[in-house]
């Protein structure tokens, strides 16, 4: 199975008044096409900077990352904008969806600065995403602000694949919702991993992850190894037991 992933000894340092913060420290990672991987770790562990990374909103201070065989931490600023509008599909907790556009001028979007995809290709193509996220076609015609929590969710779900991204990042894209339709919309991304979709999520929540193929922890900026991973699960079990004593 093909690599679409492949960070390897990435390592992120910001400047501040304080002095020098380490968010990442030789973080190393690979994912297959088609898996559904879910990254954990607590506040200020350094998962968002890590996401942010992946998704080429920032870069790394050294290292490498490979995007389907590409450096993307050497290219310049618009080749970076191009990868993200063509080959990353984005998905937020709290949706980022025009509140007063419809649900399908919403996923047609990140099509729109294309200039080479006419609008009927465009409409078939917001058609073809809605659809498979199992959202009703009576709702198409919609304001995303007319939808429930778990509708919007499965909008910016399509959002993410009509461009037909090689990688599906998803930030806690349950955290807003309750546990019903948190599952429903976790269906969906496993469904997509199934179909050969590649999905790294992040999450802070066991239950969520226990949808995905595989998981790995993040502290201190760091991926725990697996023997750190067993260690970290087994002391948060013991606390928990504790705390619901």
């Amino acid at each position: 199975m093909s690599c679409v992933l492949d960070v390897r000894d990435i390592h992120r340092i910001y400047e501040t008044k304080a002095g020098l913060t380490h968010a990442l420290r030789g973080v190393t990672l690979q994912v297959s096409r088609g898996e559904f991987l879910c990254i954990m770790g607590p506040s200020g562990s350094g998962k968002s900077t890590l996401m942010n990374v992946l998704g080429c909103l920032d870069r790394p201070t050294s290292g490498t990352y490979l995007l389907e065989g590409l450096d993307v931490s050497k290219l310049s600023d618009d080749d970076l904008a191009e990868i993200r509008s063509n080959r990353l599909g984005f998905v937020f907790q709290s949706f980022n969806l025009l509140t007063r556009a419809t649900v399908l001028r919403n996923v047609m979007l990140p099509l729109v600065y294309s200039s080479s995809c006419p609008k009927s290709e465009r409409i078939e193509r917001a058609v073809k995403a809605l659809v498979s996220v199992d959202l009703p076609e009576k709702f198409f015609q919609h304001r995303s602000n007319e939808l429930s929590g778990g509708q919007m969710q499965r909008v910016a779900i399509a959002r993410a694949l009509v461009n037909d991204p090689a990688l599906i990042l998803a930030d806690e894209p349950t955290g807003n919702l309750d546990s019903a339709t948190s599952e429903k919309v976790l269906t969906t991304f496993r469904r997509l991993a199934d179909s050969g979709k590649t999905v790294v999520m992040i999450t802070h929540d066991p239950e969520v992850a226990q949808w995905a193929d595989r998981s790995v922890h993040i502290r201190d900026g760091r991926l725990l190894t697996d023997e750190e991973e067993r260690a970290f699960v087994a002391a948060s079990a013991k606390a928990r037991r504790s705390y619901e004593a």
